[in-house]
Formats: structure tokens, C-alpha cells, sequence
């Protein structure tokens, strides 16, 4: 069985994320979402997600795509989980493209082309204006 993970804070889900979700599945046959908990964003990431970490678990877990959703808690545990969950692939949006060639060492990474005209960001933007 091959193993993916990524990993993201998953807020206001839109079709963007659910695409990548779709495509990261595609590149095996068990998807793991590290899902940024609500301490890890406001401590680590300096940002403040509209839903809860339960709130977005929830969500996610109802993709037919994801498999399973874990704890993201901090910025160095990517390689403990990629040992960890035996993981094959390790996915991410090609904004990130580079940040993560560190884990090629333990498997393979993959940066996925983000999907254009939609982002979280951008939805914050329109509902506020």
C-alpha cells in the first residue's frame, strides 16, 4: 500500500482544497491530512482560522478522498510522521515548491500546481469587502 501525506490548516474548505486532496489520492492508495491544530496556527503560524481544529477534522474526514487526519503541532515533526506513518509520498502546493526537499531523503515529494482564482485568503477578502 502506498502512502501519502500533506499537510495544511484546511480553513473555509473550498473546491481548491478538495481538488489537491483528489490529486494527492491519486498518487497512492492511503491519504493522511496533517491538519494544523488551532495552537500550531496561532502560536507558530500567526494566523487564526475561522473553524476549529474539530470543526475542519470533521470536514475533512467526510472527503471521500482522505483516509485519515492527524495532528499537525509543529513545523519539525514532518519527518517523525513520514517514519512514523510509512510514508511514500509527501504532497504539497507548488507555493511551498522547495521548502520541503529535505524530506526526499525518507520519500518522495511532490508539489502540486495550485489551483488558480481560489485560495482561503482570497475568500476572507471577497466576504470582507
Amino acid at each position: 500500500m502506498k502512502k501519502v501525506i500533506t499537510y495544511g490548516t484546511f480553513d473555509l474548505l473550498h473546491y481548491g482544497h478538495v481538488r489537491l486532496l483528489k490529486r494527492a489520492k491519486e498518487l497512492g492508495d492511503y491519504l493522511i491530512v496533517a491538519l494544523s491544530t488551532d495552537e500550531f496556527n496561532e502560536l507558530k503560524k500567526h494566523k487564526e482560522a475561522y473553524n476549529s481544529y474539530n470543526e475542519r477534522k470533521y470536514i475533512l474526514e467526510a472527503i471521500k478522498y482522505v483516509d485519515e487526519v492527524i495532528p499537525e503541532n509543529d513545523w519539525n515533526q514532518k519527518i517523525t510522521d513520514v517514519q512514523k506513518y510509512n510514508i511514500d509520498t509527501f504532497v504539497m502546493g507548488d507555493d511551498w515548491k522547495g521548502k520541503f526537499d529535505f524530506l526526499k531523503e525518507y520519500c518522495n515529494v511532490v508539489y502540486l500546481t495550485r489551483t488558480p482564482g481560489i485560495s482561503t485568503t482570497k475568500i476572507k477578502h471577497d466576504l470582507h469587502n
